[in-house]
């Protein structure tokens, strides 16, 4: 029996730490993007509500397809369920790549 596959996203938007689960994911025809396809949220799941959770779902819930620059993407992981969807702070440990890296001209 085929396996569904899942992916756990983690991304930088706008300073704070993304962490989302999706069904499709794969390299965009624009360069530099990755394009994410049916987001999943666990719906009804747990008694306790967590606002970043909400906030994505409610971010997230008209979105068809997204491209997110690769630069922003912090990890890529196939799982075997998906988990909760959440927004962590960014303290400062984790920092995008350089988008324009420019070669010296020292000789």
């Amino acid at each position: 029996m085929k396996t569904k596959c899942v992916y756990k996203i983690i991304f930088i938007q706008l300073g704070e730490i993304y962490e989302v689960f999706a069904k499709q994911i794969y390299q965009s025809d624009m360069y530099g993007f990755i394009e994410i396809e049916e987001y999943i949220f666990n719906k009804d799941k747990q008694l306790v509500v967590d606002p970043s959770s909400e906030k994505l779902k409610n971010e997230f819930s008209m979105v068809e397809r997204s491209y997110i620059p690769i630069n922003s993407i912090v990890r890529i992981d196939q799982v075997n369920e998906s988990g909760e969807a959440k927004i962590k702070e960014n303290k400062g440990q984790i920092s995008p790549f350089p988008i324009n890296i420019q070669p010296s001209n020292k000789k």
